[in-house]
């Protein structure tokens, strides 16, 4: 995601913007810039495309003055890094400026509307427009503050918004919509920070305040004000961030595996920006590294992983050959090979493994390399070993993932494989442009819809509780969701302990249906894809055994709900119905891993070390 910057004190703004800013770039980025207001309001900004040493020397020690002042990190969407395109940006007048993270579903018709108003646009991002709202309300009257509340109240999608106004020197005011994007407020003596993660706060602060959902700040050096989305004032105390580095990482979640499990749209956000482009639509991996002649020759395609990383292959099977148009096969690693596999210089290997150091994977690696395969890698850890024997790799983003139980890494594997097929299939000329937006247009609103799923933990954590004395779970799916069943037959075995199967749901007549009685819960995954009416008598069939039936459902999807004995609710995904369908297994897999972790609560088990288990497997 990109990095969020702020400071409101009596120190010189530009140089903490540029230390904190400095404290985000794990993160990445294409283009960072400042915005610094003085005493009177004077708003000046600096930006650049590249990294931040580029703005440094263009700055050449000379920041602008003020002491009030917020800075940005950008991955592009809409329109490729620039100098115009980065952030932040003003309004027509220079008398409002903006940083943002996250994407504006609904910026095209906001533009046209505020272009109509005699609005003037100088950069091609969605960001933009925000300023141009906000600028607007507070000509009509309203404080800098309302003037935000009435823009969010705009959009769609899920943002991190962080904005000043010449109106109102000395003020920051922030908001959070959704889960796609954090909002920190740090708490100093005689200053206060904003950010959007905590390592831009603790060299100055350990007390802090995390933004909750449509929730607004406005903040001075004297201290904040929150205030909902209804515009009352909500009372929030600081709480202290512990000096223990561990701790600290965890953030307000009382485990690892809870965190990342919840900060899996901003996950999202981070692996496709820079690379899905909106406006005008295409697919940007540069730093692939994979030789475009080698690409537009490939013939076929093989996957493979491990457990997680498997089931995430898995998907991409389906994804390079409904999208890219080429045939593919999937793999275990451990087993690939042992099969003594026919490839050659015109098969596509993609290796899926979040840590690069799995051994099993490393090994077939090789193999396919000693067989002149191109090799392509997804991977999670910079300079890791898949990422020096591969051809090319595409890196996840998602930052170290600490629980031994891969959650976020999965959500982003399925991203990165959908982005490297849509790119497969640019290159070799079997997505045309229409194709390409088609495909995007859902991809965009993955990460909000992704966070309106995981808003629903209290109610999955109440059927936790009455699941968590079962001695086994079966989990069905057919299509897509097939390998979310297994992943979430995987994750409960791993924190929970219980024995649990995931299958093709038209296997469950040729064995599986002889477990099924009423102490057998099942989990079937009936989401609007394609595959509902025959998931529809696969409960039937369940239910007509007096089994436990737990649906998967599109939400408004009354007719699955009326078969089940609960229904866990997945948000509807819009966009072309094929593309929808595809992106799908992002929405259906966060309730099943939220599921595994609270019934793994109730037993009593350590949910970020389970007992036999390693974070990466690196012997045989």
């Amino acid at each position: 995601m990109c990095g969020i910057a702020g400071y409101a004190g009596t120190r010189e703004a530009g140089p903490i913007l540029i230390d904190s800013l400095q404290k985000l770039e794990y993160r990445g980025y294409d283009s960072a810039g400042i915005a610094v207001m003085d005493a009177e309001g004077r708003i000046r900004v600096a930006k650049a495309a590249g990294k931040l040493s580029g703005l440094i020397a263009r700055l050449e020690g000379a920041y602008p003055p003020g002491t009030t002042g917020i800075g940005h990190t950008r991955w592009a969407t809409h329109g490729r890094p620039s100098d115009e395109n980065a952030h932040p940006h003003l309004d027509c007048h220079g008398d409002v400026v903006v940083i943002h993270n996250g994407i504006i579903e609904n910026f095209q018709p906001l533009k046209r509307e505020l272009l109509a108003a005699g609005h003037r646009f100088v950069s091609e991002t969605d960001t933009e427009v925000l300023a141009h709202l906000i600028e607007d309300a507070i000509e009509g009257g309203a404080t800098l503050v309302d003037a935000l509340r009435a823009a969010i109240g705009r959009l769609q999608g899920a943002h991190a918004i962080v904005a000043m106004a010449r109106s109102e020197p000395g003020v920051i005011v922030a908001a959070r919509v959704g889960n796609a994007g954090g909002v920190v407020i740090g708490y100093g003596d005689g200053e206060m920070f904003v950010a959007s993660d905590l390592p831009a706060l603790l060299s100055h602060t350990r007390s802090a305040v995390f933004l909750h959902d449509r929730e607004v700040a406005r903040v001075t050096a004297e201290g904040a004000e929150f205030r909902d989305a209804e515009g009352r004032v909500v009372e929030r105390e600081p709480q202290t961030v512990p000096y223990d580095p561990v701790a600290a990482a965890k953030g307000p979640y009382k485990h690892f595996m809870l965190k990342e499990i919840m900060e899996q749209p901003e996950c999202l956000m981070d692996t496709i920006s820079g690379r899905a482009l909106f406006d005008p639509p295409g697919v940007s991996l540069d730093d692939l590294g994979a030789p475009m002649e080698r690409l537009r020759a490939v013939s076929r395609v093989v996957l493979f992983g491990m457990g997680t990383s498997m089931h995430a292959a898995m998907i991409g099977r389906a994804y390079f050959e409904r999208i890219a148009r080429l045939p593919a096969e999937v793999d275990n690693s451990s087993e690939f090979r042992y099969r003594d596999p026919v490839i050659d210089e015109n098969t596509l290997v993609v290796s899926v493994a979040q840590s690069g150091e799995t051994v099993d994977t490393l090994e077939a690696m090789h193999e396919a390399k000693r067989r002149g395969a191109l090799l392509l890698t997804v991977c999670n850890v910079p300079g890791a070993q898949s990422t020096r024997i591969a051809d090319g790799t595409v890196y996840l983003r998602c930052g170290p993932e600490i629980a031994v139980a891969s959650t976020k890494t999965l959500v982003a594997s399925v991203a990165a494989l959908y982005l490297l097929a849509c790119h497969v299939g640019i290159v070799r000329g079997t997505v045309g442009p229409d194709r390409v937006r088609e495909l995007l247009e859902p991809l965009a609103l993955a990460p909000s819809l992704l966070g309106e799923a995981l808003r629903r933990e209290r109610e999955i954590a109440a059927l936790a509780h009455r699941m968590h004395k079962a001695e086994h779970v079966l989990f069905l799916g057919r299509g897509l969701q097939y390998p979310v069943a297994m992943e979430g037959a995987l994750k409960l075995k791993e924190v929970s302990y219980i024995h649990a199967e995931g299958y093709p749901a038209g296997e469950m007549k040729h064995g599986p249906i002889a477990l099924i009685d009423e102490r057998m819960p099942v989990v079937a995954i009936a989401v609007q894809d394609g595959t509902r009416d025959k998931m529809l008598s696969n409960i039937e069939q369940v239910r007509a055994r007096d089994g436990f039936v737990i649906a998967l459902a599109t939400e408004g999807d009354e007719e699955v709900a009326s078969k089940a004995d609960e229904v866990i609710w997945v948000p509807r995904l819009r966009g072309e119905a094929g593309a929808a369908a595809l992106l799908l297994p992002i929405l259906t897999v966060a309730p099943l891993q939220l599921l595994a972790y609270h019934i793994a609560l109730w037993r009593g088990c350590d949910v970020d070390q389970p007992r036999n288990l390693a974070k990466t497997v690196t012997v045989e």
